[in-house]
């Protein structure tokens, strides 16, 4: 026999005893007056009708904690007690699975908002249900105040309003982002359940601009091998097939020697900037005294500017040695690069100033200030990608690569530092390497 028959049997039990006490009582006293069957009847009926009364009071008690099952449930015997008790039980249950549940949607949801990638859920008519904090910066979204709405009616951006509105998500669409600044994303939708879509989105901003960079560096290499290469194939032809004077061919001569040392500069430069990129950061235990630089820079300085300039070469460490943490040859290739710029832009009697200075938080700078004709500032922040020049013809005939600047930018980062340039148009330009703290140290 089950729980349920137990209490069953209980509560028939409960009231045939009622009546059977009410009945015997009401016997008794109808005995008494004469009425004895009657009075028997309606004692056992009120005995019965009593007991349900309270029953049914137990039972609005429990339907009233029913009603609000926060609260805690009321203390009543019997079987209301125990339904109660087990409804009460059901009831926690039931809220600590809730509970776990929703402890797994927040652990769920916080690793796609520790994603780079952004997540959007959208439903049948393309609203927007979900967004994660990644997805709403890649759209220039709000992940509460735009829930709800229509994704196209937000992000009008023509690739993607036609690649959603197509239905065929085979592949990627990219997009370019122009809220705030300009991103390139990857975006990649998937439909699920009844016509739900999840949108993934990439910044691949990075990626596009590597590629092209990439591009560029491919395209201007060949370009500027090309030109020399032209000339010294015409100066051979003219070698090989028409007769030449001593003067002649000595002239001849002078400018393939020209094409061939620029061209081995180029390669060296190439060289150079594939070992500072492909090995690893400098170790900082390798001291270099910073006057024995600084008079190596100064020799080539001043021999590259055949005193067609006022030098100034000066340091200042507060009357001790100082010392720096790297590779001497990096560093003298950065330091020697932003001195032999300054001296080929830098019209001749113009005064050129170098100088080292250690600083009061421990650290160092080296700059460079020349009397050239200055920077425009649109240029200034593109100075140091590869072949980038603000006057493309003029670099040329001065004899630089295009490279001098991207190898002093990669050299200080590999070190710590950074670089930082100041010009104004007509004023001069002053380029700057800073040295962090932990690769100084005076002595």
């Amino acid at each position: 026999m089950d729980t349920s028959d137990s209490w069953l049997l209980s509560r028939v039990g409960a009231r045939l005893l009622a009546a059977s006490a009410g009945g015997f009582a009401g016997w008794w006293f109808g005995k008494q007056i004469g009425y004895p069957a009657t009075t028997c009847m309606a004692a056992a009926a009120s005995a019965v009708l009593i007991l349900s009364v309270n029953d049914t009071l137990k039972g609005h008690r429990l339907l009233d904690w029913l009603r609000t099952p926060e609260a805690a449930p009321p203390a009543l015997p019997g079987m209301w007690g125990e339904v109660a008790y087990r409804v009460q039980r059901v009831v926690h249950l039931k809220d600590e699975r809730i509970a776990q549940e929703q402890a797994r949607l927040h652990e769920f949801l916080s690793a796609i908002e520790a994603s780079p990638n952004g997540v959007m859920l959208l439903d049948a008519n393309d609203q927007i249900t979900w967004i994660s904090s990644a997805a709403a910066d890649h759209f220039g979204l709000n992940p509460q105040r735009d829930l709800m709405q229509r994704v196209t009616n937000l992000v009008r951006q023509p690739a993607f309003v036609q690649y959603l509105a197509a239905g065929d998500y085979r592949d990627v669409v990219k997009c370019q982002m122009s809220h705030g600044t300009q991103t390139v994303l990857q975006i990649l939708v998937r439909v699920y359940g009844d016509g739900l879509k999840l949108v993934l989105s990439q910044d691949i901003t990075e990626r596009e601009r590597s590629d092209t960079m990439r591009r560029d560096f491919v395209a201007n290499v060949s370009h500027e091998i090309r030109t020399p290469l032209t000339v010294l194939n015409g100066f051979i032809e003219t070698l090989g097939s028409l007769p030449l004077t001593e003067v002649e061919r000595k002239r001849v001569i002078t400018l393939m020697t020209q094409q061939a040392d620029r061209m081995q500069g180029l390669v060296s430069d190439l060289l150079t900037l594939a070992q500072i990129e492909g090995s690893p950061r400098p170790a900082s235990d390798r001291w270099i005294k910073v006057d024995a630089l600084m008079e190596r820079i100064e020799t080539d300085g001043r021999a590259l500017s055949r005193e067609r300039h006022p030098m100034h070469f000066i340091t200042e460490t507060g009357g001790k040695h100082c010392e720096i943490a790297g590779i001497e040859s990096e560093w003298l290739s950065a330091m020697g690069n932003l001195v032999s710029n300054a001296v080929r832009y830098t019209p001749e009697g113009k005064g050129i100033d170098v100088k080292w200075l250690s600083l009061p938080d421990g650290g160092a700078e080296f700059s460079v200030k020349d009397g050239g004709i200055g920077i425009a500032p649109e240029h200034i922040p593109r100075l140091t990608e590869r072949f980038y020049r603000v006057d493309g013809s003029r670099s040329r005939e001065t004899g630089g690569t295009g490279l001098g600047l991207s190898i002093v930018k990669h050299v200080v980062q590999r070190h710590g530092g950074e670089l930082r340039i100041t010009s104004e148009s007509g004023k001069g330009s002053t380029f700057t390497l800073s040295v962090p703290s932990v690769r100084v140290r005076l002595v």
